[in-house]
C-alpha cells in the first residue's frame, strides 16, 4: 500500500508494427506525449520517467530532453524484461507516493522486430549468467527455452491441447475488437493446429509476434487526478518477486517440488493477503502472454483454477471472452495486439477502468489484476476505478 494514493490518469500508444521507420527514441517520445494529452496536462507538469527494456530501448534522459522537461527530478533506466511491467509502474507510483516526484510517465519503447529483435540471435551468442547455461546446450532463443519450461509441466499433467488452442482463439477474437491490434484475422481451432510447429509443443500462434513500437501511462497522485480529463485508476497494490531470492543455494532456488509452476505460485497468497483482495474480487485479468502457456501456469498460480486443471478452464465455453465469466486480456493480449513487454497490460486495465474500450468493454469493471512475467520472476500491480 502507498502512503499517498497513486493513481495513473493518461495513457499513449504509437502503431505497432513490424517495420516502424522510426527510431526508439522517436517512438518512445510519441507515446509520452500521447499520454500527457490523454490526460490533459502540460508537459510542464511531468517532472519523473521511468523506462524499462534490455538494451533495445532508449533512456530517460533522452527522453526527458526530447520532451524539454526542464523540471525533470527523478528519471530510472531500468534493465528488465516482461517480468517488470508492473514493477515500473510500482517504481512510479512510489516516487509519487513518497514526494520524490509528482507526475511520472512509465515507458516500454523498442524496434523490438526491424531493430534488435527479442531474444533473436546474430552471428554471436553473449551468453553471461544464467544464460551461458542455456546457450550451452543451445537454447538461445525464448521459444526455446519456454518449451523446455512447458515440458515438465506438460509431462506431470497433460494438458489437452485444445487447451491452447482455445487460449490463441479467444485472445484473437479479443483481438478483432482492438484496433490497435496488429493480429486481427479471425482464428478458429483448425487454423491453430494447421500452423506450423515452431519448437515442441509451440506453434506459430502459441507465440506473440514481435513489434516496433511504444507504449506509455502517467502516474500522479489522487488529489492531482481528481480534476484531469479521465477518470483515475487508481494503483491499490503493487509486487515484484518469484521463485529465488539472492543467495539461495540449489535446494531453496527450486523452492517448490519441480517447476511446474512459474513466479504467481509463490506470490499469490502474498498478494491476497497483503491487498486484502482475493481473485473473486476481480472483474478482469490482464496476464502476461508471451505464450500460450504462460497463460495456464498464471491461471493455476492465482488461483483461478486448480492445480493441473487450467486446461479445463480455458475450454470452457464462457471464460476468457468479453461478456464471459473472468474476461482475460480484453485487447487480445501479447498474443494478438503485439509485444511491448507486457505494459500494454497495464494499459488495458486503465482504459477497461475507465469504462472507454467501446465494443470490447466489460460491463461495470471496477478492478483489475494484470500480472507481468513468464517464468520465475513476474510482477503484479491491482488496479482500481478511483
Amino acid at each position: 500500500m502507498f502512503a499517498q494514493q497513486p493513481a495513473i490518469v493518461g495513457v499513449g500508444y504509437t502503431e505497432l508494427s513490424r517495420a516502424s521507420g522510426r527510431t526508439v527514441l522517436e517512438l518512445a517520445v510519441e507515446a509520452c506525449r500521447a499520454a500527457i494529452e490523454d490526460a490533459g496536462v502540460d508537459v510542464a507538469d511531468v517532472d519523473g520517467i521511468v523506462i524499462y527494456g534490455l538494451h533495445d530501448t532508449t533512456t530517460a534522459a533522452a527522453i526527458a530532453t526530447e520532451l524539454r522537461l526542464l523540471n525533470a527530478r527523478w528519471t530510472v533506466d531500468l534493465i528488465g524484461g516482461g517480468h517488470a511491467a508492473c514493477a515500473v509502474v510500482g517504481h512510479a507510483a512510489a516516487a509519487v507516493s513518497s514526494g520524490l516526484a509528482s507526475s511520472v510517465l512509465v515507458v516500454r519503447a523498442a524496434n523490438g522486430r526491424s531493430g534488435r529483435r527479442m531474444g533473436g540471435v546474430g552471428e554471436e551468442v553473449h551468453a553471461g549468467g544464467s544464460s551461458q547455461y542455456l546457450a550451452s546446450v543451445g537454447l538461445v532463443t525464448y521459444p526455446q527455452q519456454m518449451a523446455m519450461w512447458a515440458r515438465r509441466y506438460i509431462e506431470q499433467f497433460r494438458p489437452a491441447p485444445e487447451a491452447y488452442a482455445a487460449i490463441a482463439v479467444k485472445s484473437r477474437a479479443n483481438a478483432i475488437r482492438n484496433p490497435r491490434a496488429m493480429m486481427r484475422q479471425p482464428m478458429t481451432f483448425d487454423d491453430y493446429f494447421a500452423s506450423p510447429m515452431i519448437v515442441d509443443p509451440f506453434r506459430i500462434l502459441d507465440i506473440c509476434p514481435e513489434s516496433d513500437g511504444a507504449l506509455a501511462v502517467l502516474v500522479t497522485d489522487s488529489l492531482r487526478a481528481a480534476d484531469l480529463r479521465h477518470p483515475p485508476v487508481v494503483i491499490k497494490y503493487v509486487e515484484h518477486g518469484g521463485l529465488s531470492r539472492p543467495g539461495a543455494d540449489l535446494e531453496d532456488f527450486l523452492g517448490l517440488d519441480d517447476l511446474s509452476h512459474n513466479f504467481a505460485a509463490p506470490v499469490s497468497e502474498r498478494i491476497y493477503e497483503r491487498s486484502g483482495y482475493g481473485i473473486d474480487d476481480f472483474d478482469l485479468l490482464q496476464i502476461y502472454d508471451c505464450f500460450t502457456h504462460t497463460v495456464l501456469l498464471t491461471l493455476e498460480g492465482l488461483g483461478v483454477a486448480p492445480r493441473g486443471q487450467a486446461d479445463e478452464w480455458v475450454l470452457e465455453a464462457d471464460t476468457m471472452t468479453i461478456g464471459g465469466r473472468m474476461p482475460v486480456n480484453t485487447h487480445g493480449g501479447l498474443l494478438s495486439e503485439g509485444y511491448l513487454m507486457g505494459l500494454s497490460h497495464v494499459a488495458e486495465a486503465v482504459l477497461q477502468l475507465r469504462g472507454s474500450c467501446g465494443d470490447r468493454q466489460v460491463e461495470g469493471a471496477q478492478h483489475a489484476l494484470v500480472t507481468a512475467g513468464a517464468m520465475m520472476q513476474g510482477s503484479v500491480a491491482i488496479l482500481a476505478r478511483g
